[in-house]
């Protein structure tokens, strides 16, 4: 009889860990996201690479490393001796061309560094 009560509570234990499918609380769909103008450049020395379209990075530091599409953008990534950029592209309001939005750059071995730096380095080869 201890067997079936253990059994019992094993199995009502383990049906709390079954997945309905539903999202939990608080989970927001990325294509549900607003992509807002990126307004003013931000980072003095960024200038060369924010709202730049993917053709434009790939003319100024060569093939991407890494091309990933996403569900709602696109990320490049660019990597050197100095270091590697990862520039993510978003379309301003939600449509039209992909621009670069954002960067973060980095040494090979994970330490961050000056994203301006970084992007400088990476023209110069």
């Amino acid at each position: 009889m201890k067997h079936v009560g253990l059994t019992l509570s094993l199995a009502v234990l383990l049906a709390g860990c079954v997945s309905s499918g539903a999202k939990p609380a608080g989970s927001v769909d990325p294509s549900q996201i607003p992509i807002n103008d990126p307004g003013p450049i931000s980072g003095k020395g960024l200038e060369a690479v924010m709202g730049r379209n993917a053709q434009t990075l790939q003319s100024m530091f060569g093939e991407p490393r890494l091309d990933v599409q996403e569900a709602v953008g696109r990320k490049l990534q660019f990597s050197g001796e100095a270091c590697v950029l990862d520039a993510y592209l978003y379309a301003r309001n939600g449509g039209g061309e992909h621009i670069v939005t954002h960067v973060d750059a980095r040494r090979s071995d994970g330490a961050e560094v000056d994203r301006a730096s970084c992007v400088n380095a990476l023209r110069r080869r």
